[in-house]
């Protein structure tokens, strides 16, 4: 579990050379998942496009860096509308206030706790009557740009701390919920696949080095799909965006 400001302007090093490929400049949250979806990336070379890493794609969140396997985890947001569309609702949490469905003002965020394994948010710190307690996002109803939007009940279940927060979370429920993300991601993966598998290819498909993976008039297979994934998702959209 990390705070977001611990995961902010951290080093991004790749494992495979070893070498620093920018810093962490914000997270990208998906309010309908209340997760962090991307970490968008500050590099001097880059002045024209933001650039981000998709959370699935973080090998690990140390104390004092984030680890990708290579660079080929850096992608261009303007090739990604989904991922553009997530940063430009500009979905910060914190400094956004509080308040019930019916109006109750509840306090203001002032930080919130991510599972560092799988972007989940776990739970937001607020301000609340001169102090500062933990609400579980199980009662956040929306994560708006102006408003965080909970429960009624919600004040009735602040804790004094995230540490308080974690250990009334039952094992068991966090293996459940582990296991039924795995799922999804299967479920996701088998249907991109099924989308794909026997189209006609338009266009020659080239990784990020410029090599050309797969052929003009190639019929996809399994092995040519998952060449595609395999060399980042960049290229895996450009298939998807080529297929007859």
């Amino acid at each position: 579990m990390k705070k977001s400001i611990e995961i902010k302007n951290l080093p991004i090093i790749s494992i495979a050379n070893g070498i620093e490929i920018g810093k962490v400049k914000d997270l990208v949250i998906d309010p309908e998942q209340s997760s962090v979806d991307f970490l968008t990336v500050e590099q001097e070379n880059w002045q024209v496009s933001v650039k981000a890493i998709p959370f699935r794609k973080i090998i690990g969140i140390g104390e004092y860096a984030v680890t990708v396997e290579n660079e080929n985890a850096v992608i261009d947001l303007n090739e990604i509308p989904i991922a553009n569309q997530l940063v430009n609702r500009k979905i910060k949490i914190i400094d956004t206030r509080l308040m019930t469905r019916k109006g109750q003002l509840v306090g203001q965020a002032i930080e919130f706790f991510v599972n560092d394994e799988t972007g989940q948010i776990i739970g937001v710190e607020i301000n609340w009557q001169d102090r500062k307690v933990v609400l579980s996002s199980e009662f956040i109803i929306t994560l708006g740009k102006d408003i965080i939007v909970v429960t009624e009940e919600a004040v009735d279940h602040f804790v004094e701390s995230i540490t308080e927060l974690l250990e009334e979370t039952p094992i068991e429920e966090v293996i459940e919920e582990a296991v039924v993300e795995n799922e999804e991601i299967v479920a996701l993966n088998q249907k991109q696949t099924e989308m794909l598998l026997g189209k006609r290819v338009a266009e020659n498909i080239v990784d990020l080095s410029g090599k050309q993976i797969i052929e003009a008039g190639t019929i996809l297979t399994d092995a040519d799909i998952a060449k595609a994934k395999e060399a980042g998702p960049n290229v895996f959209v450009k298939l998807t965006m080529s297929i007859e």
